[in-house]
Order: structure tokens, then sequence, then C-alpha cells
């Protein structure tokens, strides 16, 4: 039985930030190319529509997480989770992506075929069952950087001992009730600190267990500079602006914590020495082991986490588990937690380049194997391109830039007559580096599932926006690193 087959120029995978992001790119920039987006989930959003936790919210400003092309026009900087989602939901509706989006359907499998320069795509609908392929010219993943069936939880002693529900946030149960209740919120990265002061608001009261200290910073809600810019200038311009100030004091935030790591460490130190006071004991439980930036800071709208310590509807404890009991868990001092719920905000199982398997001439391609050009495409894989945003700046600063690059690609293609463009690696090879200079927890346990990247240009990661502006904006798009062919007439 032949299943449906359906040809696009450019398939999307994901309707997220990324994928609504670069459909737009390609609609302005190659209006004469067809698209598809194909999207698992029933909404647009990805990360926003997925995660449903209590206080859910951006972890960077909305100013440089928001799209280049559509103003962010809340007054709140730092921003709830639904507004995201509404946010990404408009950008869709605005520009007619809505109408191109395959919802409930995922990708199975992918493969380059060399003889037509396409890539033959299997779906299937998660509805029915059945399965459909696509093929398209060129494919594109926004499928994010995770994994949206399962997240990261550790293999704790004695989990099956607990009385009460155990939860890992990625699968927020909608009727889940904690009013009253004693909450323990395992972890300290961006999800834990966000989870833990939104439920002390109406939970009994909320402990937030962590192995290991995180850089955790206040920062208003507002802005206040984007607010006067707002008041005064067309919404164009005031975004604009607001987005270049935004971006040039993170870059800056970043360049000092790398030359001058004791004199941010400090920074923050008196941030959180002024929110909860002298005789806190700040170095314990706020004092990583790690310089800054090594893993990814947190930010707290408005100190909400430490409110929430200094009036007492939450806590910090710094201790390694030995087991879950019957009421809570026991800690390697012999102390026990009580808990009637206990939230695993330990973590996300990476995924770069989605869920599924891709090949080239039905040979299976490994992405390990392979090393990142200019941070979106892969040596070794034809008309490919994938969005990785940044470690240390928002994920949307790249995933525009990277989608305004693939319609560069495609227009170059479609100017000189080639069929596919491939990323080659010299001769004479490469050094090698690891595809992010990051310790988190959820980078080093997939290292060996990453692609690699080298010391030097274009083949390494610059995590710099004004620097991958100029390489994926203002540069030629041909070099020797790339390899444009056309194929050979019949």
């Amino acid at each position: 039985m032949s299943i449906k087959t359906s040809e696009v120029d450019v398939l999307i995978i994901g309707a997220g930030i990324s994928g609504i992001g670069t459909a737009y790119h390609l609609q302005k920039h190659c209006p004469s190319k067809s698209y598809a987006i194909i999207e698992a989930r029933s909404d647009v959003g990805g990360t926003w529509d997925l995660f449903r936790y209590p206080g859910i919210r951006s972890d960077s400003d909305m100013f440089t997480f928001g799209f280049n092309f559509k103003p962010w026009r809340s007054p709140k900087a730092i921003s709830p989770g639904q507004d995201i989602k509404h946010y990404i939901s408009e950008a869709a509706s605005e520009n007619g992506i809505n109408k191109h989006i395959l919802f409930e359907h995922k990708v199975v499998a992918a493969n380059w075929d060399s003889p037509s320069a396409k890539w033959h795509t299997e779906i299937r609908n998660l509805k029915t069952g059945e399965s459909c392929q696509y093929i398209s010219r060129f494919f594109f993943s926004g499928a994010g950087y995770y994994n949206y069936e399962n997240g990261y939880t550790p293999d704790f002693k004695g989990v099956n001992n607990f009385s009460g529900e155990v939860i890992h946030p990625q699968h927020w149960p909608k009727t889940l009730d904690y009013a009253g209740k004693n909450v323990i919120v395992i972890g300290s990265g961006a999800t834990a600190v966000t989870i833990v002061p939104a439920m002390a608001t109406t939970a009994g009261h909320v402990t937030m267990l962590q192995r290991s200290p995180t850089y955790i910073a206040s920062r208003p809600q507002q802005d206040a500079f984007a607010n006067v810019m707002r008041r005064y200038l067309p919404a164009k311009l005031a975004y604009s602006l607001s987005r270049w100030n935004k971006i040039l004091q993170g870059m800056f935030m970043f360049s000092m914590a790398r030359r001058r790591p004791e004199s941010v460490k400090k920074v923050i130190r008196d941030g959180v020495i002024d929110a909860l006071g002298e005789d806190y004991p700040v170095d314990k439980h706020f004092k990583p082991s790690y310089q800054p930036w090594d893993q990814r800071a947190c930010l707290v709208p408005d100190g909400d986490l430490f409110n929430a310590i200094k009036n007492g509807s939450a806590s910090v404890v710094t201790a390694h588990i030995d087991t879950f009991t019957a009421t809570g868990i026991k800690l390697q001092s012999g102390e026990e937690l009580t808990a009637d719920i206990i939230i695993t905000a330990t973590g996300l199982n990476l995924d770069i380049l989605g869920s599924f398997e891709l090949s080239v001439d039905n040979k299976l391609f490994n992405a390990a194997d392979s090393y990142c050009y200019k941070g979106m495409m892969l040596s070794g894989l034809p008309n490919f391109a994938f969005s990785m945003g940044y470690t240390n700046a928002s994920w949307t600063l790249k995933s525009d830039l990277v989608g305004q690059y693939v319609c560069r690609l495609i227009n170059h293609m479609d100017k000189h007559q080639h069929h596919f463009c491939q990323p080659v690696l010299p001769v004479n090879g490469i050094e090698t580096e690891a595809f992010m200079n990051f310790t988190s927890g959820y980078i080093t346990r997939a290292l060996d599932k990453i692609p690699k990247q080298g010391r030097d240009k274009p083949w390494k990661l610059n995590q710099n926006y004004i620097l991958d502006r100029m390489s994926l904006s203002y540069e030629s798009v041909v070099n020797d690193s790339i390899v444009f062919s056309s194929l050979t007439p019949k």
C-alpha cells in the first residue's frame, strides 16, 4: 500500500520559536518557496506549550528572546510562559504561518537521496498511526535541544517508598492540588528557582533541596529603559533600541564573568546578601563551586525566590540525598525532610536534532561523528540546518540569524542553479573541541551524542551575537568549507 506523498521546497520541524521564526523569514526572503511545518503537539509554542508547571516563565529578557521582526509589547521583561506562548501564536497567525503547520504529526526518519538531491521524510500521524512522506529540497530542524517525551530524573534510591506524589516538571499534572501541603523541589536550576516561589504562595512550605548551589541574581520584572522607549518612540524603534540595550548588557556581563570572575561573583553574592540579610548562610546555599557562566546563571524577577525565603514560605537545603522514605527524603547527614509532594526539577535529556533518525543514501548518520559549521549545519549532511541558541544569551538571537542565513543559502543556490550544498572538512582535518564549553549536567550527560566543533571559524561556535551576526548576515555564503553542487543532467 502506497503512502501519501507531499512535496515542498523546505520542510521545517517544530512549531516553536525557531520553527515559526524560520517560516517568517522564508516568507519574507524566499517568497516563491513552499514549506511545511511538522509539529508533534496540537498547538504552536514548543517549550511554551509543553511546560505547564507553576510560575513557568522566561529566564531571559523578552527583548532578546522575542523575534527580531515582532516587537514585544508587554511591560514584563521577564514574562510568564502563557504570555510567551500567546506571542508565538500571534506571530504565526499574523503572518499566515498556521496554514502551513501539520499538527499532531511526528517525524520518524529523514533520508537524503543523492540522485534526486532531496530529503525524503517519513512522518507519522499521532492520532491515527498512519504514515505519510514529505519530499523536500531543504530540511530545517527547529525541534530544540531536548527530548519532549522524557525529562531527566536520577536513579534515586528508595523512590518507590515515598507515599506521596513524585512529579517531574516536564509532565505536570493538571489537577495537582498542593495548597497547604509540604513540597520538596529537588534542583537548583532555572526550573527549580521558578517553581519554588510560585508554589510557596499557596503550599504549606516549599523546600528547595539542592546538591550544590547555582548563581542566582535578582532582576526587575519590568525594564525601565524599555518602558521609557515605548512611551516616547514608535513600537519598532523602541523595541530595537531595547533589544540592543539588552544584547550589549548581556555581552558585557558575560565578558566580565570571563575576564574578572571574582568581581562578578562578589556582585552576585552582594545581591543575595542585600536580599536575605547578613545573617543568612549565603555561602552555604548560594556560592557555587564553579566560575560564573561555566553553567547558565538564573534570574529571579523582583527577587521572588529571595522574598519567599525571607518570609518563611520557602527554604533552601544544600545536601546530598541518601534515600526516599515513606514520608519524604533522608539526607546523607541523617536529617530527614518531610513532604507530601516531591518535584524532581533535575533537568532535561539532550536531543539536539530531535528524536528521529537521519540518514544519507539510506546510511545512518551519526551526529557525534560530524562537525558543526557556523553553529547551524553539519559536515556530511547536505541541505540541512538546525537551530541551536546560545548558552550565554537568549535562544532567539541565534535562531533568527540562522533562519535568515538559510534563506541566503537557498537564494544563492537558486541564483547559481545549484541543487545542494554541504559543509566539508579541510583535507588536513581540524583540531577538535567539545560542541559546548559548558558544565551543566544536561550537556555533560550527552557529550557522546552531540556534534564536535573546531578551534577556528567557521567550525567554532562563537557564543557571541555580534560575531554571529557578522558571519551569518554579512559574510558571503561561499567559502572553502562549503561545497555547492548541481545534479548532472541525465
